[in-house]
């Protein structure tokens, strides 16, 4: 380099530089701007898939199982369904910054609008509303866990919304804690003879819930025997009498009570355990256990829940 090259150079440097600084920042703004930038990520989930911007800032959350999800990630969404919040998530129907937008089975379109999301995560029990959602924002509608696939389900669930806000080091660790209480309840299970039934009661009414059931998670994750093999599937369940319970004779009951959490009653285990029910080897040998119905019935989905669940069922081994 020639004399003059080099003058030229040197006088031409501090531009440089300014115009290599100015860009280097744009870069950053860019890529994460106030905690969000315009990378996107694509997540395939159980109605199709859907395109949505990453670490969203406002995001309405239509399902308890997810919003356990996000309430472990640290992420606080914008609006919930405040009907029926169990009482593990009571902190965001208190929260009065965060929009009511109804209950899990009928939303509120309009206030869904209103809080303006950049995302919105249903549920199954919103099927129906998933075209009228998807007109406002993005909509992922998570995996059914009660789908013969739970853990796979739950896990997937998770990983779609800590890929989605950079949290799968939190998520890794919440699945290996999962699979760690699952292998240790498996253990107890193989080595006992023990058959089980799980009734959902409702008004004085049972249905039966066997494997592959929105409840078969005792069954297909846990490994407890079935004290009726081949029960129908249907999320309502097999309605059933208490002649029938009591000749199917189960070693193991284990009871959610729908009506402690949709019609706000006591649970009546004078009704529930009559007559019929206390011929039973569960009723006998002291085994008839009551589940969580906030966990099990209304969430059921998430980290929160699949972790009660599996401790509940553990008692009884």
């Amino acid at each position: 380099m020639n004399k003059n090259s080099l003058v030229l150079w040197l006088a031409m440097l501090p531009g440089i530089m300014m115009l290599l600084s100015a860009c280097g920042g744009n870069q950053q703004k860019s890529g994460t701007g106030e905690g969000r930038g315009d990378e996107t990520v694509t997540i395939t989930h159980t109605l199709g898939s859907v395109e949505v911007i990453k670490n969203p800032r406002r995001v309405v959350v239509l399902d308890f199982s997810a919003l356990e999800n996000l309430d472990y990630l640290g992420i606080k969404p914008v609006a919930v369904p405040k009907t029926s919040m169990p009482s593990h998530l009571r902190k965001y129907k208190d929260d009065a910054s965060i929009v009511d937008v109804g209950s899990v089975v009928e939303v509120n379109l309009e206030k869904i609008n209103e809080a303006q999301p950049d995302l919105i995560i249903m549920g199954n029990r919103l099927a129906d509303f998933y075209d009228q959602l998807a007109a406002i924002a993005p909509v992922i509608y998570p995996t059914v866990v009660d789908a013969g696939d739970f853990m796979n389900a739950f896990e997937k669930n998770l990983d779609d919304l800590a890929l989605l806000f950079d949290k799968q080091v939190e998520a890794e660790k919440a699945k290996a804690d999962i699979r760690l209480k699952v292998e240790e309840v498996k253990k107890r299970t193989a080595i006992s003879d023990e058959k089980a039934l799980i009734l959902l009661h409702n008004r004085g009414r049972f249905s039966a819930y066997g494997s592959g059931s929105r409840f078969g998670v005792v069954h297909d994750v846990l490994g407890v025997k079935e004290a009726v093999v081949g029960l129908d599937t249907h999320r309502h369940g097999n309605p059933v009498s208490s002649e029938f319970i009591q000749k199917t004779n189960p070693d193991i009951i284990f009871i959610v009570d729908r009506s402690r959490v949709v019609d706000n009653e006591i649970t009546n285990k004078e009704e529930i355990e009559n007559s019929l029910i206390k011929l039973t080897n569960a009723s006998k040998n002291r085994k008839i256990y009551y589940l969580n119905p906030e966990m099990w019935y209304l969430a059921g989905g998430g980290i929160t829940s699949v972790s009660v669940m599996i401790d509940e069922v553990a008692q009884a081994f």
